[in-house]
């Protein structure tokens, strides 16, 4: 694979935590959630949570990188973002991975798409940091994450979808296509940098 056909959808879920990121960037196109923004710049930032979104205009992130949500009529008044045509009514993760899918690669890889919690509470690499939850919250409520990654997955049939875990969970309805797969973190460390298992 070349740099050109690979992007990257990074969710905020934990299990990423080990990946550099900045060798991630020398490798394909990356798209990321929310707060990554406040410790790495991806070439697509996407944020569709409104208290988010004023963080990162408060920032000023959005004027020289591109952002991108759902517009409402509070953001009228913000200058720099990048508005969906239409609004899904999707977390950003999902929504990320549709952006990327609209842009058309060969291969995306997702990592940070855990969906599962940590021991039944939050997992989410900024829990407990500025409009997250705290990280004794109860963990989330995966489904809708799911529904939401399948509809994408069933909609670019000519993409390859990997995502990359550090878990033993399975889901049925994504493992149900055939231009889906999961690889463990190991494996893909191996695969992207020449890393021994």
């Amino acid at each position: 694979m070349t740099k050109n056909n690979i992007a990257f959808v990074l969710g905020n879920g934990n299990s990423r935590q080990s990946i550099s990121l900045d060798s991630l960037k020398e490798n394909g196109t990356i798209y990321g959630c929310n707060a990554l923004y406040r410790t790495f710049s991806p070439h697509y930032l996407i944020s569709v949570d409104s208290k988010m979104v004023h963080e990162i205009n408060n920032a000023g992130y959005q004027q020289k990188h591109s952002v991108w949500t759902n517009y409402k009529e509070e953001y009228k008044n913000l200058n720099g973002f990048n508005y969906f045509k239409e609004a899904k009514g999707w977390s950003s993760g999902p929504t990320a991975l549709w952006l990327a899918s609209h842009h058309m690669y060969d291969t995306i890889f997702m990592l940070g798409f855990d969906f599962i919690g940590l021991d039944g509470n939050i997992n989410n690499l900024y829990a407990g940091t500025p409009n997250y939850l705290d990280t004794d919250a109860s963990e989330t409520y995966y489904e809708n994450w799911i529904n939401q990654t399948s509809t994408v997955i069933k909609e670019n049939p000519q993409t390859n979808y990997v995502r990359v875990k550090d878990n033993n969970f399975v889901s049925k309805k994504l493992s149900s296509f055939i231009n889906y797969k999961e690889e463990f973190i190991n494996t893909f460390r191996e695969r992207m940098f020449d890393e021994p298992i």
